[in-house]
């Protein structure tokens, strides 16, 4: 299943390349679901009445076809949170009742800030494991957003690992005696079951996201706040080990024009396009002289090269070079194209490592054989950041 994760700048087009994306590939043969958790649902003027009636794409996710062959799937994060919700009341409606608690009715929840980021991302996970599909194109929220919800998953498991250890499970045989002699309520097993179950769904969420046929398409404006945020936007996703495919050029104005202003403007627009070119692969879309209405203006936009979506490259991984004969090092390389060296921060906490590029930061474990090394220096290269790491003597396997 190709996953293509579509985003980028706020009012830069992106569910409408999302739309046009989903259609061109359908024409090409293509089995694909569009999944959207847009309030106000902006798809639907776009991709036009349904043609049939909806149906599970997978347990939990309806969708209905539309024109062209394609199936539009809507997240409902109101519904979700409400769900949740009660479901966590009622596992704890013994904990509640020793409270005083008053357990509120599914009426009268109101979902609250992130609920949509959370619905979208269990949404996600349902329609990479729906059957008869092989694309799924999803219409992201705006960039900075976006890389915040996906890197959600890997952060909250962390956050439970330990908060919630695993291991102390094991001693829930002595809860009774314990609290017996504490005189206080020790964590009910249902805490422990509840943290087992997210994070079981934010592992499959994690799986979906760093799969390797996972990837993501910026979509910009071309012009010089997109192309900061283009740059800021390929290193948020560097850093959580998702590659950007390709850079969507939206909205371009024809060349050529005798108006001096529109000119200019294609011109502006052109020197960045061909920016990003020199980086990345890029699709370029003229500008309707309109905003899209219908089905009919994604017409223009499906006959783009390179708009429908090739099967996924390689993701680069973040190596370890054996520099050990050389210079005694081992050197971990993270990829961030086009990072600035006063953006950077890196700090260790025992096996772990804490990356700061920009507004982004990611704890990374370290690698099994960096775990008995100390950090010795750090320099920014053509391929990213390099990271050196000098052998614990005391930790460090002594050769006979």
């Amino acid at each position: 299943m190709h996953t293509l994760l579509i985003t980028g700048p706020g009012g830069a087009g992106r569910t409408t390349v999302a739309a046009a994306t989903a259609l061109a590939a359908a024409r090409q043969g293509r089995r694909v679901l569009l999944l959207s958790g847009d309030v106000g649902d902006p798809l639907a003027a776009l991709t036009g009445e349904p043609v049939g009636e909806p149906a599970e794409a997978a347990p939990g996710l309806p969708a209905v076809p539309v024109a062209g062959g394609i199936r539009v799937a809507r997240v409902d994060s109101g519904e979700e949170f409400r769900e949740e919700l009660a479901a966590l009341q009622e596992r704890g409606s013994a904990l509640l009742g020793m409270l005083g608690a008053r357990p509120m009715g599914a009426e009268e929840l109101t979902e609250l800030p992130g609920a949509e980021q959370f619905a979208l991302l269990r949404a996600l996970r349902r329609a990479a494991a729906a059957p008869g599909h092989d694309l799924v194109v999803v219409d992201l929220p705006p960039l900075h957003q976006a890389l915040a919800a996906l890197a959600l998953p890997a952060q909250l498991r962390r956050y439970l690992a330990r908060l919630l250890p695993a291991e102390r499970q094991a001693a829930r045989a002595l809860r009774p005696v314990l609290a017996q002699l504490a005189g206080v309520p020790m964590p009910a097993q249902w805490l422990y079951e509840a943290a087992a179950r997210w994070d079981g769904e934010l592992a499959a969420v994690q799986a979906v996201i760093e799969a390797p046929a996972t990837e993501v398409r910026l979509v910009a404006e071309p012009g010089p706040a997109a192309a900061d945020a283009i740059r800021a936007g390929r290193l948020g996703f560097a850093l959580q080990q998702l590659p950007v495919a390709a850079v969507v050029a939206n909205r371009l104005l024809p060349e050529g024009s005798v108006d001096p202003w529109l000119a200019g403007l294609a011109a502006q627009q052109e020197k960045h396009a061909s920016a990003w070119a020199g980086e990345l692969p890029v699709v370029r879309l003229a500008h309707l002289g309109r905003d899209p209405r219908g089905p009919q203006d994604l017409e223009p936009l499906c006959a783009a090269d390179g708009l429908v979506p090739r099967p996924p490259a390689p993701r680069r991984a973040w190596a370890v070079e054996d520099r050990l004969a050389e210079d005694g090092v081992l050197v971990w390389v993270v990829p961030l194209p086009a990072a600035h060296k006063r953006e950077l921060d890196l700090i260790r906490r025992g096996d772990e490592l804490l990356l700061t590029v920009g507004p982004y930061r990611r704890t990374v474990a370290l690698p099994a054989a960096l775990r008995r090394c100390t950090v010795s220096g750090a320099a920014l290269a053509e391929d990213g950041l390099r990271i050196r790491f000098t052998p614990d003597p005391g930790l460090w396997p002594r050769t006979p």
